[in-house]
């Protein structure tokens, strides 16, 4: 069990503010600012610095958090792995962005329990920031995700690799025919997915090396939804960037169509990913590794 002083400084470093994380803790200020000193002492280096009226972490105290947050999230781990051992069990939180989710993932997770049958899968959907906002705070162990992220904060292994192309209705007449770059689709209408997914992310990384942004286009419909996506683009709604593998079934059946633009499609990666230091490393590796085995 973690020591509370150690409770009490991830209070702080989530609040930077000595008398929210009071608040939060139910305890009094100098309580606090009792525990802060106790751990600077303790580790011989100041944690926080206050400058014009703003507290910030020193690189100790960023050190530390990274340290102590690795090791809450464990102990989440460690008390639902104790709880399992009577009856024999084990568990594990996964998250997955939605094109993973709903086209990629599905059949190797089937294929995983087959093989595992006591193992128990809690499986979260969200975006790719959402996904690291979840592995960072514990909820989850592990993270699918498909949109780009800070390699340097996590443990990542490859999933696999999928094309990243244009799509639009097979019936859709392009003001501009046919289209060869990005400033002929302006005038159509983006299907887009909401800020924080992979796949938006990719696709306005994209435009910028064409000196663009998805702001350029005049009309847009943002949802955070694929599956809603796809229908619209079968009913001619506009055209949208996305993953072959999402709309594989309407391409087949020729109700949709990739739109032919120089530099695609893009290839891009599908990551899992986990935090550093978790002393659950080789357990997560081991099952994402058996995982795309099964891709």
């Amino acid at each position: 069990m973690l020591d509370y002083r150690v409770t009490t400084f991830l209070a702080v470093c989530d609040t930077m503010n000595f008398t929210k994380a009071a608040q939060r803790l139910n305890i009094t200020q100098p309580a606090v600012s009792q525990h802060i000193r106790y751990l600077e002492e303790a580790y011989h280096t100041h944690l926080f610095l206050y400058q014009n009226k703003q507290l910030t972490l020193t690189k100790a105290g960023l050190l530390l958090r990274h340290r102590f947050t690795a090791m809450e999230n464990d102990e989440r781990a460690l008390t639902s792995e104790l709880n399992s051992l009577s009856e024999g069990l084990e568990e594990i939180a996964m998250g997955v962005t939605m094109t993973i989710g709903e086209y990629a993932i599905l059949t190797p997770l089937a294929r995983l329990l087959r093989h595992h049958p006591r193992l128990n899968l809690r499986l979260h959907f969200g975006n790719t920031a959402e996904l690291l906002r979840q592995i960072d705070t514990g909820r989850i162990q592990i993270a699918l995700v498909e949109g780009f992220y800070p390699k340097e904060r996590y443990i990542h292994r490859r999933f696999g690799e999928e094309s990243f192309i244009g799509v639009c209705a097979s019936r859709h007449q392009f003001r501009s025919a046919p289209p060869q770059s990005f400033a002929d689709l302006l005038s159509e209408r983006l299907l887009v997915r909401e800020k924080g997914s992979g796949t938006r992310e990719i696709l306005a990384r994209s435009l910028a090396l064409s000196g663009m942004k998805i702001s350029d286009f005049r009309h847009f419909l943002e949802i955070g939804n694929m599956h809603s996506i796809l229908s619209l683009l079968q009913e001619d709604g506009g055209i949208s960037f996305l993953y072959r593998i999402a709309a594989e079934k309407g391409l087949q059946n020729g109700s949709l169509t990739e739109i032919p633009l120089p530099g695609f499609p893009i290839r891009h990666d599908f990551d899992f990913l986990w935090e550093k230091n978790s002393i659950y490393q080789e357990k997560y590796q081991a099952l994402c590794t058996e995982l795309s085995s099964y891709r």
